[in-house]
């Protein structure tokens, strides 16, 4: 258990934030200089494999007990949680490469991370458990990484973490002046809903498209990717921001717009077609190389797509 010394300790290192730090990287992130980086707990419970997609979304790591300040910084983060964290945190440390050789994301071996085992622990029940949970005493223990658990990214801090015009750190995102806003095309596949995901990480959202000049920048930029730099299941349409809610033929925008609200809803003729896999049909929004609108599988195929944000959308309000 953390004493008291420590514990003051801690929380000296949680609220050293630097300003000029904190402003490099993202508002939901806390910067700290004794773990030399930026962390952010997430309190809803994923899977480890989510959890690590979303920390890597967000352009970070799933946060490992890889020295003392990283193990004192957890145990204070988890002390100081109105989330209920009791049954142990994701660490980024897991064996799923190869069955029982642990390394953290980094690719730091288990025997040199600074940690023991819980009581009992490991036991590897029922030869499934390749992932590695953190105790607020600062003990792990092994579980099987379908189970859902809470987490922390943490993004170290280094002399490429610089903020674009967009507000990010993520250099593929670009200002388009005629919208004010900036976009990014993901050429590695992903279903609708992974898409979706993906793009609030990144601090924005899928692409909604408010006008015919919108249509002509995500023309313009689904053209810059032809088919032979796609990798998905699909390489057109491309995912955007709309979906059919009630699978009534309803279309709306992420943002609750019919498509006539949010100002563009042009479909080529014989779409939306509803094209059935199975029992499954088309209930989520695309876009075509033309511009014009698609209806698409929401969770059985991949198509590339494309997210959008605004230059503020990570920053504080006085940043």
């Amino acid at each position: 258990m953390v004493n008291l010394v420590q514990a003051l300790g801690i929380v000296a290192l949680l609220y050293h934030t630097s300003v000029a730090g904190r402003k490099i990287f993202r508002f939901d992130y806390t910067y700290s200089s004794d773990i030399d980086g930026w962390w952010k707990l997430h309190n809803i419970p994923i899977t480890w494999d989510l959890a690590r997609q979303q920390c890597l979304a967000e352009g970070a790591v799933l946060l490992s007990p890889l020295n003392e300040h990283y193990v004192m910084a957890m145990e204070m983060i988890m002390a100081t949680s109105n989330g209920s964290i009791q049954r142990g945190i994701y660490s980024g440390v897991h064996a799923t490469y190869s069955k029982g050789v642990y390394t953290s994301i980094e690719g730091v071996p288990l025997s040199k991370i600074p940690v023991s085992w819980a009581p009992g622990e490991p036991d590897n029940y029922n030869n499934n458990e390749s992932c590695l949970l953190f105790y607020s005493n600062g003990t792990m223990a092994d579980i099987n990484c379908n189970e859902v658990r809470p987490y922390i990214c943490y993004k170290k801090k280094n002399k490429s973490v610089v903020r674009s015009d967009c507000g990010t750190t993520d250099s593929q995102y670009h200002l388009e002046s005629r919208t004010g806003s900036c976009y990014k095309f993901h050429y590695m596949g992903q279903t609708w809903h992974q898409a979706y995901m993906t793009c609030a990480a990144e601090g924005g959202h899928l692409a909604i498209i408010n006008s015919a000049t919108e249509a002509q920048i995500l023309k313009e930029l689904f053209a810059k990717y032809p088919a032979n730099k796609v990798i998905a299941k699909y390489t057109e349409p491309v995912s955007v921001g709309f979906y059919d809610w009630n699978k009534d033929y309803t279309w709306v925008t992420i943002h609750g717009e019919t498509l006539s609200e949010a100002g563009y809803s042009n479909w080529p003729v014989g779409q939306p077609d509803n094209a059935k896999i199975g029992n499954l049909g088309q209930q989520c929004g695309g876009m075509f190389r033309s511009g014009l609108l698609d209806d698409v599988w929401c969770d059985i195929i991949t198509f590339p797509f494309i997210c959008e944000k605004k230059p503020d959308s990570l920053l504080y309000e006085n940043s």
